[in-house]
């Protein structure tokens, strides 16, 4: 019998990491150093331990984007902010050629066949990873692993940051609104509300709460993952994306790594606790590995900057990477 992940989709286990060094979806500089912390801490060497042949494919000048990003601070003019109901979405220009940037390095990847590692940078990155990775795999479902559902649109958001909107995005949410910055107008939208399904909410906005229920989507709060058990709320995830077929069928996962208790993570963006122990967030991935499904994997929000002390540096970082390796078919014994 055949073993180890991605068997069904990836039998040449040829995987590129794709870095996403990008902070402008929120307001907090530092997130961007996160996929240069992993790389440091061996995440790629650990990757070949498991049998893995490795590529780099950077999809973006970090150094310039911080540097766009400072520019636009300090501006007096808002820089490239859409306003919308006196709501500003903050840094539209910059997220939309990020993410533009990400979209055609992954798509770069996936069309060769290779297995797409995401390291961001915030989590308005998936706008690329996940678009790309659904034209290729149109039938694809994605476990989003989040606190927050980051399903507000233009309209809803009660900040501005565009962390918090890639998945209206996806879906097509923002076409019709006004305003719609023309930055982002790239994106397909093409993400069907029974398609995804989140794993570890606790931090939902009143508007997010709205178009949940209003399209129906799979969503399991910490309350879900407390009553059912976590193995059986990844199986429940994976049956709503893929019902006809009783779960099995390609799945992308786009993890942010404050899904899991800030006990654990610490240097994150928008810590909330209350979340996934580190053990039940390793596993959820564990899981998806052994289905032989993921076909794709995101990992965002590592923000070294965040830190009170080296060791929330040093944990923070070893459980991304943990979350990478667990992925891709790294087992106790």
């Amino acid at each position: 019998m055949e073993t180890g992940p991605h068997y069904n989709y990836y039998k040449n286990r040829e995987l590129s990491i794709i870095l996403a060094p990008f902070s402008g979806g929120q307001g907090k500089l530092g997130v961007e150093k996160g996929p240069k912390y992993m790389l440091k801490h061996g995440l790629q060497t650990s990757i070949e331990e498991l049998g893995w042949s490795t590529e780099l494919e950077p999809s973006m000048d970090e150094a310039q984007f911080v540097g766009k990003l400072k520019m636009e601070k300090d501006s007096t003019t808002g820089g490239s902010s859409v306003m919308t109901n006196g709501i500003k979405a903050k840094r539209a220009d910059l997220v939309g050629e990020a993410t533009k940037l990400v979209y055609n390095s992954v798509s770069k990847v996936v069309q060769a066949d290779r297995f797409p590692l995401t390291l961001g940078g915030d989590h308005s990155i998936a706008i690329g990873t996940v678009s790309a990775v659904l034209d290729k795999y149109p039938d694809a479902g994605l476990l989003w692993i989040d606190a927050h559902a980051d399903i507000n649109t233009i309209e809803s958001t009660p900040s501005g940051n565009l962390h918090g909107c890639p998945v209206s995005f996806l879906m097509g949410l923002n076409k019709d609104v006004p305003h719609c910055p023309e930055s982002l107008k790239w994106v397909p939208g093409n993400l069907s509300p029974k398609k995804i399904a989140y794993i570890g909410l606790r931090d939902v906005d009143a508007g997010e709460k709205k178009i949940l229920k209003e399209l129906g989507i799979a969503a399991f709060s910490m309350y879900h993952v407390d009553k059912y058990g976590i193995n059986a709320v990844i199986e429940m995830a994976m049956k709503a994306v893929h019902p006809d077929t009783n779960g099995e069928g390609p799945i992308m996962c786009s993890y942010d790594v404050d899904g899991v208790d800030p006990l654990y993570i610490p240097a994150t963006g928008t810590p909330v606790r209350g979340g996934l122990t580190l053990r039940e967030g390793l596993f959820l991935v564990e899981r998806l590995a052994e289905s032989g499904n993921l076909i794709a994997l995101d990992i965002v929000e590592c923000n070294p900057d965040l830190a009170i002390h080296d060791i929330h540096v040093s944990n923070t970082i070893s459980a991304g990477c943990a979350i990478a390796r667990c992925a891709l078919g790294e087992t106790l014994l």
